[in-house]
């Protein structure tokens, strides 16, 4: 009966449920000894677009070997709980990360045997904002430690101020331009005709005048 419930749930919800079953097992391991498992930072602050490293130090028994460590990461908000980033055995497990951080986090898994976790998240959004906890187990010891996450939404540049224009030159363009020469060109023919009539004008008055003396 309880095979039949589970295949007739979605695949969405079947993952939430293994995830959920799987934080119980982390959380109730009341026979394991514990390690600690400590934020270098507890808040970290960030604007949407940037990239953000969290970075979390543990301190297993010498004698643990990193191929027995379990981790896994998750991101808490009031409206749900987004695994982030999941490692078995030493290998990293894709399939358990949320859609909200797929291809976005990064593990430098070479700072592991120094007792360091450190992800990498790029490309944050205002929705990775909330609280961060990763949860350690390795062979019979287990640690959990936390931080917090704000992004704030990008501020936006101020938009370049356009150089001021006397009112109606835009819209003058080149017909403008050719009104413009055209009654320059205009004016100047008028002036250069009014020479002529004058100069015509004071020929004939000579040529009378010379006229009358001979007469």
């Amino acid at each position: 009966m309880c095979l039949c419930l589970f295949s007739s749930v979605s695949s969405h919800r079947k993952k939430m449920i293994c995830r959920i079953l799987l934080l119980i097992k982390l959380t109730c391991c009341v026979c394991a000894g514990t390690f600690e498992v400590n934020g270098t930072q507890s808040f970290y602050q960030a604007e949407e677009n940037q990239n953000v490293k969290l970075e979390w130090t543990f301190t297993p028994k010498a004698d643990s070997s990193l191929h027995s460590l379990h981790v896994l990461c998750f991101m808490v908000t009031d409206l749900k709980v987004s695994v982030l980033f999941e490692l078995i055995g030493g290998v990293e497990v894709s399939e358990s990360e949320d859609e909200q951080f797929a291809g976005r986090v990064h593990c430098d898994k070479d700072v592991l045997k120094e007792g360091r976790l450190r992800l990498h998240v790029s490309s944050l959004r205002t929705e990775d904002s909330g609280l961060y906890v990763c949860e350690m187990m390795i062979n019979d010891g287990r640690g959990v430690g936390e931080c917090r996450l704000n992004v704030s939404a990008a501020a936006h540049e101020p938009e370049t101020q356009r150089p001021t224009v006397r009112p109606g030159a835009e819209s003058l363009g080149r017909p403008g331009l050719y009104v413009g020469l055209g009654l320059v060109l205009l004016a100047a023919s008028a002036v250069l005709a009014l020479c002529v009539f004058k100069k015509c004008v004071i020929k004939s008055a000579d040529q009378r005048g010379n006229f009358s003396a001979v007469v």
